[in-house]
């Protein structure tokens, strides 16, 4: 979960990004720290504990605001305001490529 001194920081950038849809998100806090444990954990959607919400929700979330660009205008307004994140490491036995990606034909 986010704490409340990460939330401080992260909410007003969150809400400069995210698209403003008619019904406002009921738990942005909740669903971004759903997301965030995800990312971190490298677990399935559906593993995500009980407490941090629905999985569906944060994943639908997740994957609308991948198409709308949102990660990336956050990152950029992230990066313009000199927040630090922390960092994150991929581990190559994680990462898929497709068959073709190494050059076979």
């Amino acid at each position: 979960m986010l704490t409340d001194a990460q939330w401080t920081i992260r909410e007003p950038l969150v809400e400069a990004c995210r698209p403003h849809a008619k019904v406002p998100l009921s738990n942005l806090r909740r669903t971004m720290s759903a997301i965030l444990w995800r990312h971190e954990n490298g677990a399935k959607w559906r593993s995500l504990p009980s407490e941090l919400g629905p999985w569906w929700m944060a994943a639908q979330t997740f994957i609308r605001w991948a198409r709308l660009g949102v990660w990336e205008r956050l990152l950029n307004l992230v990066q313009q305001r000199g927040v630090q994140l922390g960092m994150t490491f991929l581990d190559g036995t994680n990462v898929r490529a497709h068959q073709k990606a190494a050059g076979a034909h």
